[in-house]
C-alpha cells in the first residue's frame, strides 16, 4: 500500500526549488513510496542489483555515477529543474554498457520525465510526461501509455514498455485463449453457466496476481507446479478459493479477503492437462492491462457458446460509449464543479488573507481550513451519491465508462484540494452506485466483474492503492431479469421493477418489430403488446419499450435524465411515437441522429438520444448546438408535423407479400407456361406471372416468375392449374401449415398479403411506377402491369411521365430521405410517411395536362429514362459488362450526363412549384412542409403521419 499519495507527491515536488544534488535521492525515495515500491537502500543495502550512485566506466573512457540503477529494469539520471534532459540522456548512453544495458533509460529534472526504451532489436520509443501528467489516466500525445502506468512498469514489468503492445491487443488475446478453455469444459458436458462462473474466478485470479492483490506470482507458481497434475491443481485451487472467500492463508502466503459473491464457495470444475497448458500460457499475458471497456464484450463472446463466432469481430469503443455518458451523466456534474471551483477560489483568497494576518505556524490552519475542505468534501459526496442505471447492461461496458468518468471527476476535486494546500482524501465513488438489469446469464455475471476490475485498475493507475477488504464488495445491484416484461403471482403481465436511479444510460437490444415474434415467441409478444397498449405501437422495434419505461420514470420524477441508443429507424414510422411521447411532457436535449455502431460484431447505424423532463436548456444535435431537437431527430423546422394528405391516398402501395416459396426461376416458369391447357381449359399463364423485388431494380433483372392464385381463388379452382398447384403443395404448404395465423395456415395456396387494393388500382393501367423500399438511392422505374411487385417494393398507380418526373426529382428525394426511416445506412421509403405526406405541385388527378410546366416535367422524365435505359442495355456488349451495368453502379458513378439530366428535371419541378432553382435542401423542405400544412387544412380525411 503506498505510504505517500499521488496528489501530495505532485504538490511537494512541483513546489520544490532545490538543486539536483540536494533533492535527487529524496525525489526518488518519495517516488518509491508513492508507487508502493522499496527504495534502493531498503531493498538492497549492498547495492548489488539496485543502488543509488552506481559507479560506472564510461564507454568513451573515464569514471561516472548513475544516480539510480536497477538491474534488468532501468538506469536513471537526474538533472536540476529546467535543465537539459538531452545531456542527461547522452550521459546514460555512455554508462549503459557498464550497467548491463538496461531496457529503459530514464532522465528526470524533478518535474519532467523521459523514459527511453533500450530494448534490443526494436525501434526506440520515448514516454515523456510531467508531474502534472501523472494525474491523467489516458495516454498523451507524447506518452503512449498513461504516465503513472509507465512509472509502475519501470519497477514491475519493463517488458510491457517494449514498443508494439496495446491493452486492446492484450484483451483480445486473453479472450481468445479463454474461449478455448470454455469450449473444452462445455465439450465435456459442463453446464455453460457454471463453466462461465468458474472461468471468471480463474480470470480474476490472473488479474489479482498481476495487480499484486494476490502475492506476487502466486497463481503462476500454482500452475507451474501442477500443470501436469490436474487433480492436484483442482485440490489446491479449491484451497485458494476458500482462502479468498474470507481471507486467510495459502501455504506460507497471506491471502486478502475477496469474496463479493465471486468466491462464495470453493467449487472447482475438472480441467485436463491440455486445459492447464492453455491456462499456463494465458497466465503469461499482462492481465493488469486488460481494457475493461471492451473486456466484457470480448469475454462474453468467449464464454457464451452462441456468441463465440463473434470473437475477432469489431467491438464498441470507449469513445463511442462516451457520446452518451458525457452529455447525459457528466455534463450537469461538470457544470456544478465549475461553480464549486469559483466558490472555492473565493474561500482560498479569504483563507490566505487570514494566514497573512496570523503569527506563528499556519500549516495546520491552511491544510484543514474547514469551509474549503467541507465544500470540496461535500461535492465529492455529491458525485458519489449519483445513482446510475443501465437497464440493459450487457456485460457492463456502459457502467464501467460511467464509473471511470465519475472517478476521474472526483480525482479533479482531490487534486484541487491537494494543490491548494488541503489534506488529500480517498475517492468516495464506488461500484455500489451503479445499477444494471440484464437477462443474459453470461453478460449478467460478467458485468459485476467488469465493474470491479475497472474500479481496482483505476485506483491503482491513479495512485490510490487498492480497495479496503473485502476487496470485492457484493454487487447485488446488477439484477438478472427481464427489463420490460414480468408476471405477477396470478400470471398477469406487469412492468418489472427497476432500481431507483438518477440517470439512465445504455444500449437496449436492437430487434426489429417484424422479428420479435420469431426471436421472443408469440406468447411473449402478445403479453408485451397487452401491457404497453396505447403507449408503444405494435409495429415498433423492441428497443422502444426501454424508451417508454425511461420516459415514464422521468415523468414520475423518479429519474432525472436518460440516454439510450436505438437503430436509426427510431426517427420515423411507428418507432418515432415513443420520441413524440417523450416530447409531450419532457424534451430531447441531445441526439446523434445517425452514427456507425457495432452490434454483435457487425456494423450498424444508430441514433443516440438524451432526454429529460424539459429542464435542460442546452440542446446539442450531432455535436452542434441547436434551439430544439424534434422527434425525428432534426433541429430546424419540425417535419414530424407533416400530415398525410387525403389527395394522395390510394396511389402508393406496398407490394405483394408471398409468404412462402411461390417464386420460381425462368426454367421452371417456362416448363409451366409451355404445358398443355389445364382441365379448366385455361393456360398456366393465368397464374404464372413475372415477378420483381427490390434487388431486380437496383441490380439486374433476374427474370424471376411467381405462382399467384390471386386474392380469393378457391383451393378447388387453384388445383385445376396442375403444375403450379402441385409445386405449391410441395414447396409452400408444409411451411404455411405451421403458421400461427389461421388465415395464413388455412389459405396456404394464396399469398399472405395479396394486396387487393393495389391490384385494383393497377388494373386499368398499362404500366406503373415502382421503387425499392430500401435502397442507397431513391430510384424509380417503369414496370408493365402484368408484373407482380414484391413487398420489398412500393407500387405507385400512375402511368404518366409527369408523375414519374416529380417523384424522381430532388424535391421529393429530400422529402423522402427526411421523412422516411432507414435500414442501417440505407433509406427506407414507405407509402404513409414519405408518399402520402408529400405535397405534389398539383393535387394528384388535378394536374393541368396542357400546362407547359407539366409537359416540361414529363419531357425531362422521358429523357432521363431513355438515357438510363441506353446505358443499362447497350447493344453488342459482353455478359460480364452487362452484369456490371446496374442502377446502383450508375448512381454510384453519377456521370455528367446523368447529373445534367437530373438537374433539368429538378429545375422543371421547381418551376412547377414556382420556386427558385437555388434553394437549399432545408429551404425546399421548409416550403414543402408549409404546403403540406396548407393542403391538410383544406383536405377531407387528412390524418397524422
Amino acid at each position: 500500500m503506498p505510504s505517500l499519495d499521488l496528489s501530495t507527491f505532485i504538490a511537494r515536488w512541483q513546489a520544490s526549488t532545490g538543486s539536483e544534488r540536494s533533492t535527487a535521492q529524496s525525489h526518488f525515495i518519495d517516488l518509491c513510496e508513492m508507487l508502493g515500491q522499496p527504495h534502493p537502500v531498503a531493498a538492497d543495502p549492498e547495492g548489488a542489483s539496485y543502488a543509488f550512485e552506481r559507479g560506472v566506466k564510461k564507454s568513451g573512457g573515464g569514471d561516472g555515477w548513475a544516480d539510480v540503477w536497477m538491474r534488468g529494469h532501468f538506469a536513471w539520471e537526474y538533472k536540476g529543474k529546467k535543465k537539459d534532459l538531452k545531456a542527461a540522456y547522452d550521459q546514460l548512453l555512455k554508462y549503459r554498457e557498464d550497467l548491463e544495458s538496461p531496457p529503459l533509460l530514464v532522465v528526470c529534472d524533478l518535474n519532467r520525465f523521459e523514459v527511453h526504451t533500450n530494448f534490443t532489436d526494436t525501434v526506440k520509443q520515448i514516454y515523456a510526461f510531467t508531474l502534472a501528467d501523472l494525474m491523467r489516466t489516458e495516454p498523451t500525445t507524447i506518452c503512449a501509455l498513461p504516465p503513472l502506468e509507465v512509472l509502475r512498469l519501470l519497477f514491475a514489468d519493463p517488458q510491457r514498455l517494449r514498443p508494439g503492445s496495446t491493452r486492446e491487443q492484450a484483451t483480445e488475446q486473453a479472450a481468445a485463449e479463454f474461449a478455448k478453455l470454455a469450449s473444452g469444459l462445455q465439450s465435456r458436458g459442463a453446464d455453460p453457466e457454471q463453466a462461465a462462473h468458474f472461468l471468471m474466478r480463474l480470470l480474476f485470479c490472473l488479474f489479482a496476481e498481476d495487480t499484486t492483490l494476490l502475492p506476487e506470482g502466486l497463481f503462476s507458481r500454482l500452475l507451474r507446479g501442477t500443470r501436469y497434475r490436474p487433480d492436484d491443481f483442482g485440490k489446491r485451487l479449491r484451497h485458494l478459493f476458500d482462502a479468498m472467500a474470507t481471507g486467510g492463508s495459502f501455504g506460507v502466503e497471506d491471502i486478502a479477503h475477496f469474496n463479493g459473491g465471486l468466491f462464495a464457495d470453493d467449487t472447482v470444475l475438472d480441467l485436463t492437462s491440455n486445459d492447464l497448458v492453455i491456462l499456463w500460457n494465458v497466465a503469461k499475458l499482462d492481465w493488469a492491462s486488460i481494457e475493461p471497456a471492451i473486456f466484457g464484450t470480448l469475454f462474453e463472446r468467449s464464454l457464451d457458446p452462441s456468441k463465440r463466432s463473434q470473437l475477432g469481430a469489431h467491438y464498441t469503443s470507449t469513445e463511442d460509449i462516451a457520446l452518451i455518458v458525457e452529455p447525459v451523466l457528466m455534463q450537469p456534474l461538470r457544470r456544478r464543479w465549475a461553480a464549486i471551483q469559483d466558490e472555492a477560489q473565493t474561500l482560498i483568497t479569504r483563507r490566505d488573507a487570514e494566514i497573512a494576518k496570523r503569527e506563528g505556524p499556519t500549516g495546520r490552519f491552511r491544510a484543514e481550513y474547514r469551509p474549503l475542505r467541507d465544500l470540496l468534501l461535500n461535492f465529492s459526496a455529491e458525485i458519489a451519491s449519483v445513482r446510475v442505471l443501465d437497464p440493459a447492461c450487457g456485460s457492463g461496458n456502459f457502467l464501467y465508462v460511467a464509473l471511470k468518468e465519475l472517478l476521474d471527476l472526483e480525482k479533479e476535486v482531490v487534486t484541487f484540494a491537494a494543490t491548494n494546500g488541503l489534506v488529500s482524501f480517498f475517492p468516495q465513488v464506488t461500484p455500489q452506485q451503479l445499477y444494471g438489469i440484464e437477462v443474459n446469464s453470461y453478460a449478467h455475471e460478467l458485468a459485476s466483474i467488469v465493474v470491479w476490475i475497472g474500479y481496482i485498475q483505476w485506483l491503482r493507475d491513479n495512485g490510490f492503492g487498492q480497495p479496503a477488504e473485502p476487496i470485492l464488495k457484493p454487487l447485488h445491484n446488477i439484477w438478472h431479469r427481464d427489463a420490460v416484461l414480468d408476471y405477477d403471482a396470478d400470471g398477469t403481465p406487469v412492468e418489472p421493477a427497476w432500481p431507483d436511479a438518477d440517470v439512465m444510460i445504455g444500449n437496449p437490444p436492437f430487434l426489429g418489430g417484424k422479428r420479435m415474434r420469431a426471436e421472443l415467441g408469440d406468447a411473449y409478444v402478445a403479453d408485451l403488446f397487452t401491457l404497453y397498449k396505447g403507449r408503444v405501437p405494435h409495429e415498433a422495434d423492441f428497443v422502444t419499450y426501454w424508451f417508454e419505461r425511461a420516459r415514464e420514470r422521468i415523468a414520475a420524477g423518479e429519474t432525472k435524465r436518460a440516454g439510450l441508443l436505438a437503430t436509426n429507424s427510431i426517427r420515423g414510422g411507428a418507432n418515432r411515437r415513443v420520441l413524440e411521447r417523450i416530447k409531450e411532457r419532457g424534451d430531447i436535449f441531445m441526439a446523434w441522429s445517425d452514427r456507425p455502431w457495432v452490434l454483435n460484431g457487425a456494423a450498424v447505424r444508430v441514433s443516440m438520444i438524451g432526454f429529460d423532463d424539459g429542464g435542460e436548456q442546452e440542446h446539442v444535435l450531432n455535436g452542434v448546438p441547436v434551439q430544439a431537437i424534434n422527434a425525428d431527430l432534426t433541429g430546424s423546422f419540425d417535419l414530424t408535423a407533416a400530415r398525410r394528405l387525403a389527395e394522395n391516398m390510394g396511389i402508393a402501395f406496398m407490394g405483394d407479400t408471398k409468404g412462402g416459396a411461390f417464386d420460381i426461376r425462368g426454367e421452371q416458369a417456362a416448363k409451366m407456361l409451355n404445358a398443355p391447357i389445364n382441365p379448366n381449359g385455361r393456360p398456366n399463364s393465368d397464374v404464372v406471372k413475372p415477378w420483381v423485388n427490390g434487388m431486380d431494380i437496383v441490380r439486374r433483372p433476374r427474370g424471376m416468375s411467381i405462382i399467384d392464385f390471386g386474392v380469393a381463388m378457391s383451393e378447388d379452382d387453384a388445383a385445376l392449374y396442375e403444375l403450379p398447384f402441385e409445386y405449391v403443395v410441395r414447396n409452400v404448404k408444409p411451411t404455411r401449415e405451421g403458421n400461427n395465423r389461421a388465415v395464413y395456415r388455412e389459405r396456404w395456396w394464396l399469398h399472405m398479403e395479396a394486396r387487393p387494393a393495389m391490384r385494383k388500382a393497377l388494373a386499368p393501367l398499362h404500366r406503373f411506377i415502382c421503387t425499392p423500399c430500401v435502397a442507397t438511392y431513391r430510384l424509380f422505374i417503369w414496370l408493365a402491369t402484368d408484373i407482380l411487385p414484391d413487398h420489398a417494393t412500393i407500387a405507385i398507380a400512375r402511368d404518366d411521365d409527369y408523375f414519374f418526373g416529380v417523384l424522381h426529382a430532388k424535391a421529393h428525394e429530400v422529402w423522402a430521405l427526411r421523412l422516411g426511416t432507414a435500414l442501417e445506412d440505407r433509406p427506407r421509403y414507405t407509402p404513409t410517411t414519405t408518399f402520402e405526406t408529400f405535397p405534389f405541385p398539383w393535387r394528384p388527378g388535378e394536374e393541368p395536362n396542357d400546362d407547359a410546366r407539366v409537359r416540361a416535367i414529363a419531357g425531362a422524365a422521358r429523357d432521363l429514362v431513355a438515357k438510363r435505359d441506353g446505358w443499362l442495355n447497350p447493344p453488342d456488349i459482353s455478359d460480364t459488362e452487362r452484369n456490371r451495368r446496374t442502377l446502383t453502379n450508375l448512381y454510384n458513378a453519377r456521370p455528367t450526363w446523368l447529373d445534367m439530366a437530373h438537374r433539368r428535371l429538378d429545375a422543371a419541378v421547381l418551376d412547377a412549384y414556382g420556386w427558385p432553382h437555388d434553394l437549399t435542401d432545408d429551404q425546399i423542405l421548409e416550403r414543402l412542409l408549409a404546403l403540406n400544412a396548407e393542403r391538410a387544412a383544406t383536405s377531407d380525411g387528412a390524418g397524422n403521419s
